[in-house]
């Protein structure tokens, strides 16, 4: 196991700037996930960190020693793809002692470390089989074994669900994080799926346009989002933001929203200053109309556990999450009264947290 340092990473595809600055310090056997949309550079910073990309400028050190130039074989780390790359010729065990083989590894020695990385991953029975013979989670499996067998300083994982079922994401992202509770190796893993990361992290790395918006523990991003676009990333469904004002009178600070209700805060400050007014859709609970946000009911979508209730105030659309079944029904006025306690307050021009 190996603490990774990234430290003022660029990288510079032709007159592309693909990332651009990035320090994040990864602990020994943390679980790190780098998250954001498609195109911000988590894959190549994965890539960088594996060798599989030359670093423009910057450093990368793993386990204290800088990799800049150190050949992706000697770095000591190994990588689960999103796309498997299994040897289709091969059976599970061959794939799973491939890399042993090519590194004249004793046989016996071999057949141990194979042997229990089947037995982690239950592939016990499917040691004879060919890729072909295996279903996509079975698949994921085995390149996860591939990793194990190899004892690695540091685990990469390049969207290695992206290509399962929805239901087969749920149950392998429990393998994947049991897996790492048992062999406490240090882990970082890229995805686009933010719930992948809320469920799986230790630390998340919120990526946009090859820049860090923010490092943090799951529930550290969810309650203090540093700006807007982690705000909105964070979270299913995304953040609320209405237009408002800071006003200040006698009776403390407050916004005044576009839709003219009056929403007390913490700590805004500059009178006049155009903001954001940031409430998650679980903290949005349905009132009579006059006692919160006048809204017009749009969509409701029943889930069982809880009711997604998709509302328009003052021609924005609003979503409410709600744990009780609702009665309401498109084209009822209803209102919507936020938990001020856990409202979030933006500036409106640069997106930066300033309150709550």
């Amino acid at each position: 196991m190996a603490a990774v340092d990234i430290a003022s990473v660029h990288k510079v595809f032709g007159s592309t700037q693909v990332i651009r600055g990035v320090d994040v310090a990864i602990a020994d056997g943390e679980f790190c996930v780098l998250v954001g949309p498609s195109g911000c550079g988590k894959s190549t910073l994965l890539r960088m960190i594996a060798g599989l990309e030359e670093i423009t400028s910057g450093e990368i050190r793993i386990g204290g020693t800088v990799v800049n130039r150190v050949p992706p074989k000697a770095r000591d780390v190994a990588m689960v793809f999103q796309n498997y790359a299994l040897y289709p010729h091969m059976t599970v065990r061959d794939n799973m002692s491939f890399a042993l083989m090519l590194a004249k590894t004793p046989k016996d020695e071999i057949a141990k470390k194979v042997g229990r990385a089947a037995e982690i991953l239950g592939l016990g029975a499917l040691l004879d089989r060919y890729p072909r013979q295996l279903s996509g989670g079975q698949r994921q499996r085995v390149a996860m074994g591939r990793a194990i067998v190899r004892d690695p300083q540091v685990f990469l994982f390049d969207e290695p669900l992206s290509n399962l079922d929805a239901k087969l994401r749920v149950a392998m992202r429990t393998e994947i994080r049991e897996l790492h509770q048992r062999l406490k190796t240090t882990s970082i893993y890229v995805t686009h799926d933010q719930i992948e990361a809320m469920t799986m992290a230790d630390k998340i790395v919120v990526m946009r346009d090859g820049v860090v918006e923010q490092i943090g523990a799951p529930l550290e991003l969810y309650d203090r989002p540093a700006n807007t676009f982690v705000a909105g990333f964070i979270g299913s469904p995304a953040m609320n933001m209405l237009a408002g004002v800071v006003q200040r009178d006698d009776g403390g600070v407050h916004v005044e929203l576009a839709a003219g209700r009056r929403m007390t805060v913490a700590g805004a400050t500059g009178d006049g200053r155009k903001v954001l007014y940031g409430i998650r859709p679980e903290h949005l609970s349905l009132v009579e109309p006059a006692a919160g946000l006048a809204a017009e009911v749009v969509v409701v979508e029943p889930t069982g556990a809880d009711t997604q209730v998709v509302c328009r105030v003052s021609g924005q659309d609003v979503i409410a999450v709600l744990r009780d079944r609702v009665s309401c029904r498109p084209g009822d006025r209803v209102g919507l009264r936020p938990d001020s306690g856990r409202a979030h307050v933006f500036d409106a021009e640069s997106g930066a947290r300033l309150a709550a």
